[in-house]
Parts: structure tokens; C-alpha cells; sequence
């Protein structure tokens, strides 16, 4: 084939207008120009590429037609590298190699044959047979035009005398490797590598993959990549045949690999060994480096009886790990000040300190102080300080802060957003003021005959709940049709596995914040109902003292006149 002419010297996007005598400018930057280019002297067509000719005529244009360099077919264009669709896919799964049957030298699949070889199988294969190879290519190949192939849209069970290997089960090796020394691979290589990789391992995770991705509804797509993605997984290994730990799935990314659907094979085939560190141990890491040894020794004593409980005296159950967050955003200005005022250990530290590190006023104080109180009081019964410096220190009050109202417009607008993602989540909020947390938890199961079934109560769900639900639910069943996620909310990235979506979803698409929106509610309520604490109570399961904290609001001057004393719920429609 021609190559394609030089671009031109001005602009550099267009192809010189002659090569042959040699123009070095477009008709567009010729001196004196731009001129007018003329009509293909082949086709007649208007758009010119060189030579004369236009883009399909020109044996170096981007649309001219050619065979497939994969599978002989015709019908594949220069611009997409002389590949039919399938071969591009072949081109990023299988390796280089001699074909058994017609002996080219391209990409060979599983069954030791390329892509035309195989395509001859099945066009003579017979029903409820195996592709009989041999037989198949003894006479020869049938060429075809590119991209016809039909695909088949429900997935046959494969015959039982299907010459794939297959195994009935795999006992991983009950050793590790260890390295001497880590160092990152080539990511080219280990590609390379990865289209070449067989094991019983592979093969085995393989009928996992297909039990899984048929399961949960997954694309031939996210199937495909799940399986090139234990390809990579297996080059990577420093021990092949051994359990595959979480952290050398999650190097993928840098080779194109998938992690969330990679992880979930793994464990459904019980080969995955879970060393991820969770997200509290990797915030802890990046406030504590650079501590003393000593110090950071204490520090992860007190987040592990902190995160996973003590069941040796003294005994102390595991706390959530959004106070054990809260605790270390409080604790780690302080000690680096330690730290950097040459302390090595925390049982240095004098009451007197400890006090004059508080900052002075605020949350941070109130972070700082419940921080230090149950570092040191963990620290003391393990018997790795002398004293507790906390001990008697007062507590500062919580600050309370004044609920406000929203303003209605906004809500009615995310209400009738679009995006039935939005609009029932805002829906669900602004009628029966539901948490984030409660939200991103939901089932399709705790709604029932209109009825949200939510932590022992049983809420009716109001007409505009109602029909953003069902909006919502058939936007669903559309996009992702075979999930069997069992949560109300599911994403892309969720459907295909049982696993809830994020707190961020869907407010990242809209300026309202659900805590904000649930105080909005509960606002308009105490303030309709006259200060009716027992009744949002009852209504939205709050404790009295949370009560209390709207029923403060009713003499305010700000909000008096903000909301009108009305019966009911408020109409955001």
C-alpha cells in the first residue's frame, strides 16, 4: 500500500496537495490562496485528500478500503490499522504465533489456531458439535467481508465435547514466595506476557468468571477485561498456583486491568487473601509518617484496639470508624507539634501540655479533646505510659448549631430534575427526612405496597414519592436489566455487583446537601406542629435531645417568619 502524503508545512493537518510535482502547501495555504481544491478526477467526490484523489480513492487516504491483516477479510479501512473489529480484540487477548492449521504467522487464539481458521470451523460446524478444526481447513479457507459476523444474542450451553480445557476444581499452593527486593515491571512486557498466560489457575477462574458474569449480568465486555485482568494477575504473582492477595490487584490500573470485578471473582473462587488496608489505617499512615518510632508504635496500638476491639482485659469493643477518623483529624496536630518539639514518646507528655495544645475554641477543640482523652486512656491500661495527663481535664460543650430552612425553589427544582436518580432521592428526603446513610442502605425489598419499611417503622410514602419511584425504578430495569443488586440506588459501577453505591450518589449532580435537606423537613415540621417534640419523635426517629434542638428554633426571629404555620407536609411539588 501507498503511504500517505506529507502533511502540509503551514497548518500541519492537511495533506499536501500534490506529491508528484512535489507542493509542499494544502490548496487551502498555497500562496496567493486559499484555493478551492477540485473534485476527485475518480469519483467526482468534493472531498479532496492528494493527488487528485479524495480520501476513499487515494491508496494512502484514511477511508480507503483494503483486507484485514487478522483474518483476510475485506472491507476495513487504513485509518483503523487494516483490522476488522474482531481482530481488534484478538489483537489485545491473544499473542503472536504460527497457526496449526494454515501456518500464518498472526494472533493465535485458544485453540492453537487463528482467527480465520476458527471462522471456517464454525461456519461448517454442525449443530450440538465441537468445532472439528482439522476437518474444517483441510480444503482451504472461505473469505468473507469484514464485520458481518452475527452475534449471537442469548448464550448457548456449551457441548459437552467442547475441545476447551476445563477443570473441575484447583487446590491453590499452600506456600508464599517472598521477594528479595520489590521492583515494578515493565507494564509492555507484562502485557506481552499476559496474552501468552495458561495455567490451571486461569482456567479454573475462568468457569468462575462465566458463572459470575452470568450471575450478576455483566457485559461480554466487563467479562472480557475481568479475564484478561487475571491474566495480568498471574504474570504478576511471585508465586504462581498460590491464593492471589488484594494488593497485587490493585497494581493493575498502571497495566489497564479492572480491580472491583477482578476482587470479586477472586473471592467467589475463594482465592483472594484480603490485606487491603481500610480507609481509616490508610488516613492514619499519611498523618502519622515521619513520627518517632516510639510514638507511632503507640499511636497504632491505640488505633488497633480502636478499629478491632480488645478481648483481653481491660476489654473494650471496636469503635466506629468514622469516630476513630474523627479522633485522629483531632489528635494529629498535636503530636507532630510534639514531635517536633523533640518528643519521642507519648509518655513524656505532662497534663500541663496536654492542656496547652488544645486549640482554643471550636470543633477542633471538641475533636482534640475526646482524641486525646481515648488515646491516653488506651495507652495507660496497656501499661505503655506512666500516667494519664487527661485524667480530670473538663470537657469542653459542644457547640450546637441553628437549623436552617432551604429555599424552596432549589428543592423544587431537584425535584423535577431529570435524573430519576435525583428527584427520588430528594423526594425521599424532603417528605420523610431519611438520612444519607438510610438512603445509600435501602432495599428493594423495605418497599412494599407504597410502605418504607426503615429500622422498625413503617412509613407510608407520600404521592410524589410515589411517582418519582416508579420513574426511577423503570429507568432501571431499562439500563441494567439483569442486576440483581438488591439495594434501591445501583450505578454503573455497583450493578454488576451486590455492593451499595457511594455517600456521594447522586449529590455530586446537585447543589443540595442531604443533611441540610433533612433539617429542612424536620424544620417545617416542629415548626408546623407548634413545637410538637413527641411527634418528631414518632415521625422520624429522633432522640429527644436532637428534638429538642429544633424545638429551639420556634422562638427565633429569623425563622418565624420563614415558616408560616401550615398543616401537613410541606407541597414541594
Amino acid at each position: 500500500m501507498t503511504r500517505p502524503p506529507a502533511t502540509c508545512n503551514t497548518c500541519q493537518a492537511n495533506r499536501v496537495a500534490w506529491v508528484k510535482p512535489r507542493v509542499d502547501y494544502c490548496y487551502d495555504c498555497l500562496p496567493g490562496g486559499p484555493f478551492a481544491p477540485p473534485p476527485c478526477r475518480r469519483c467526482g467526490s468534493r472531498k479532496y485528500f492528494s493527488q487528485g484523489l479524495c480520501e476513499r480513492c487515494h491508496p494512502g487516504g484514511p477511508l480507503y478500503l483494503g483486507s484485514c491483516r487478522g483474518c483476510l477479510a475485506w472491507g476495513v479501512y487504513r485509518q483503523h490499522c487494516w483490522l476488522c473489529w474482531s481482530c481488534r480484540w484478538w489483537q489485545g487477548h491473544y499473542p503472536l504465533g504460527e497457526c496449526t492449521y494454515c501456518g500464518r504467522h498472526t494472533r493465535i487464539g485458544e485453540l492453537q489456531a487463528c482467527r480465520l481458521c476458527v471462522q471456517q470451523a464454525w461456519l461448517l460446524r454442525e449443530p450440538g458439535r465441537a468445532l472439528d478444526l482439522p476437518h474444517a481447513t483441510r480444503h482451504g479457507q472461505q473469505l468473507f467481508f469484514a464485520n458481518m459476523q452475527m452475534q449471537r444474542r442469548t448464550p448457548r450451553r456449551k457441548p459437552e465435547s467442547d475441545t476447551r480445557l476445563k477443570t473441575d476444581g484447583f487446590t491453590p499452593t499452600g506456600w508464599q514466595d517472598v521477594p528479595l527486593f520489590d521492583m515494578p515491571p515493565d507494564p509492555e512486557i507484562v502485557k506481552q506476557r499476559a496474552l501468552a498466560a495458561d495455567s490451571e489457575l486461569l482456567r479454573y477462574c475462568k468457569d468462575i468468571v462465566a458463572e459470575h458474569a452470568a450471575k450478576h449480568g455483566w457485559s461480554k465486555r466487563q467479562t472480557n477485561d475481568v479475564i484478561a485482568s487475571l491474566r495480568l494477575v498471574h504474570v504478576l504473582q511471585s508465586t504462581p498456583g498460590a491464593k492471589i492477595r488484594a494488593t497485587e490487584v490493585l497494581q493493575l490500573p498502571r497495566y489497564d486491568g479492572n480491580i472491583n470485578s477482578t476482587l470479586d471473582v477472586l473471592a467467589a473462587a475463594g482465592l483472594l487473601i484480603d490485606d487491603r488496608p481500610s480507609p481509616v489505617e490508610r488516613y492514619f499512615a499519611g498523618k502519622a509518617d515521619g513520627l518517632p518510632e516510639p510514638m507511632k508504635t503507640q499511636l497504632q496500638v491505640w488505633l488497633a484496639v480502636m478499629l478491632k476491639g480488645s478481648v483481653t482485659p481491660p476489654r473494650q469493643r471496636a469503635r466506629d470508624p468514622l469516630t476513630t477518623r474523627l479522633h485522629i483529624t483531632g489528635i494529629t496536630p498535636i503530636v507532630q507539634a510534639w514531635a517536633a518539639a523533640g518528643h519521642r514518646s507519648l509518655a513524656e507528655i505532662t497534663p500541663e501540655q496536654a492542656r496547652a495544645a488544645l486549640p482554643k475554641t471550636g470543633a477542633q477543640r471538641n475533636f482534640a479533646e475526646y482524641g486525646l482523652r481515648s488515646l491516653f486512656t488506651t495507652l495507660k491500661a496497656r501499661k505503655l505510659i506512666f500516667s494519664n495527663p487527661t485524667r480530670g481535664m473538663p470537657a469542653t460543650p459542644v457547640n450546637s448549631t441553628i437549623p436552617l430552612p432551604l429555599d424552596t425553589e432549589a428543592i423544587r427544582d431537584a425535584l423535577n430534575s431529570p435524573d430519576p436518580a435525583i428527584a427520588l432521592a430528594v423526594a425521599l428526603i424532603a417528605f420523610h427526612a431519611l438520612t444519607r446513610k438510610q438512603l445509600v442502605e435501602l432495599h428493594l425489598t423495605d418497599i412494599v405496597d407504597g410502605r418504607l419499611s426503615l429500622e422498625g417503622r413503617v412509613i407510608p410514602l407520600a404521592d410524589p414519592v410515589r411517582v418519582r419511584l416508579t420513574a426511577w425504578l423503570d429507568h432501571r430495569a431499562r439500563t441494567w436489566p439483569g442486576s440483581i443488586n438488591p439495594h434501591l440506588f445501583v450505578t454503573r459501577c455497583s450493578a454488576p455487583r451486590l455492593t451499595p453505591v457511594g455517600d456521594q450518589f447522586p449529590w455530586t449532580k446537585t447543589r443540595l446537601r442531604p443533611q441540610a435537606l433533612r433539617e429542612d423537613r424536620i424544620l417545617q415540621e416542629i415548626h408546623a406542629t407548634g413545637g410538637d417534640v413527641r411527634r418528631i419523635c414518632d415521625l422520624f426517629g429522633l432522640s429527644v435531645e436532637s428534638a429538642l434542638r429544633y424545638a429551639r428554633t420556634l422562638n427565633h426571629p429569623d425563622l418565624e417568619a420563614a415558616h408560616a404555620p401550615v398543616s401537613g407536609t410541606r407541597d414541594h411539588e
